[in-house]
């Protein structure tokens, strides 16, 4: 049995995690969970998962989940070390890191710092800190596995092949909901039509970035460092289906491709089972009845967001983290109204015209180029909103 701690429990993604607990309950034990501010969908999983210790980031939500919680066997810590402090738990042999956004870096380097097994569902922390990760990770005897369905795609392609052997990594994008409208129609899009995304089922963030292909961008800068590929050796194809999920091409112009249908529990379970699979209670992928399957390049006019991707990853340092601050505020800016759809590049592009470049060679570098960006681009999202 592995013993497991999911960084952002309640999400799309730590949810789909304990379902598979919940349906294998000799394979996982959870001895750790964290959440933003949710307490109530926190207590019922501590309720029925029974963790040793949960923490939530909101000190607020924390003090009324103790309340609740007074005659359970449970700690529960809150803040930024309490999630570390929940990632770094003595008896846990996984950590699923899954927290929305930058806010899972922190956490995310304690449990490779404390000799942890990664399963890495949030791209944010390699993004900000790239470099930074992998070398803790070498340095603590630590594997990271990707669990984005892309990643775990070109993660089992390359399986039992060499390295040196592979000519590209080739992503796929569904294009997100917005795909066929023209530049016109993308500056009048609601919040509510961008969240219609035809395939899969996202958090929030996670679909509005796969609208703007923001969220490919930063997959671009993921795969970089999971799987030590240099940036002109990564491409994005648009797939509509969201049936291919990746493929590797090699030096003797094979491909390599994992299919499968849109269900994270997939990737996400092959990422805590590794090397072995669970048999999943799915649906099979019947090529028969899908027939065809549709593939086209990127189109960088209309989203331009995909190429910020390529150009922070060739600049490097603290411009990835630069990017991803600016795209979380401009996001969460959209989300409430407060800017078009169109903005949100916008306001990348502004916040990363104006940085000052520095190394990241550190977590406190890669924070406060972060910090930075976020305040310089909720200046730019106030100066929008005027």
């Amino acid at each position: 049995m592995k013993t497991i701690v999911i960084l952002g429990s309640t999400g799309s993604i730590g949810t789909s995690t304990l379902d598979i607990v919940d349906r294998f309950p000799g394979e996982f034990r959870v001895a750790g969970l964290t959440a933003g501010s949710n307490d109530e969908k926190l207590e019922e999983q501590i309720r029925k998962f029974k963790p040793r210790i949960v923490a939530l980031s909101d000190a607020s939500a924390a003090a009324r989940l103790r309340q609740r919680c007074a005659g359970l066997s449970v700690e529960i810590l809150d803040g930024q070390e309490g999630l570390s402090q929940v990632a770094s738990a003595p008896e846990a042999e996984l950590v699923i890191s899954a927290i929305v956004g930058g806010a899972g870096l922190v956490p995310t380097l304690a449990a490779i710092r404390s000799g942890k097994q990664i399963a890495l569902a949030n791209k944010e922390p390699m993004v900000m800190a790239g470099k930074l990760m992998q070398e803790e990770a070498r340095k603590h005897h630590v594997r990271i596995f990707p669990v984005d369905s892309e990643h775990s795609a070109i993660f089992q392609s390359l399986e039992g092949h060499r390295k040196e052997d592979v000519r590209r990594l080739i992503l796929t994008a569904s294009g997100g909901a917005l795909w066929p409208l023209t530049k016109e129609e993308l500056r009048d899009v609601t919040a509510e039509r961008a969240l219609q995304h035809p395939n899969w089922k996202m958090g929030a963030k996670i679909t509005i970035d796969s609208a703007t292909l923001m969220n490919k961008g930063l997959e671009v800068v993921e795969a970089r460092w999971l799987f030590d590929i240099p940036e002109s050796q990564i491409e994005v194809m648009i797939h509509r289906e969201s049936i291919i999920h990746s493929l590797v091409e090699y030096q003797d112009r094979s491909m390599i491709a994992q299919l499968g249908l849109p269900d994270m529990r997939t990737p996400i379970s092959y990422a805590m089972r590794y090397p072995g699979r669970l048999p999943l209670d799915l649906p099979s992928l019947e090529l028969t009845e899908i027939a065809k399957l549709t593939f086209c390049k990127p189109d960088h006019d209309r989203f331009p967001c995909l190429g910020l991707g390529y150009e922070s990853l060739r600049i490097g340092g603290t411009m990835p983290a630069t990017m991803n601050a600016a795209n979380e505020i401009a996001v969460d800016a959209f989300l409430k109204g407060g800017i078009r759809f169109t903005d949100i590049v916008k306001i990348i592009r502004s916040t990363m015209d104006v940085h000052s470049l520095k190394d990241v060679d550190t977590l406190e570098e890669a924070l406060e180029a972060d910090r930075w960006a976020r305040e310089k681009a909720e200046s730019l999202v106030s100066a929008l909103a005027r």
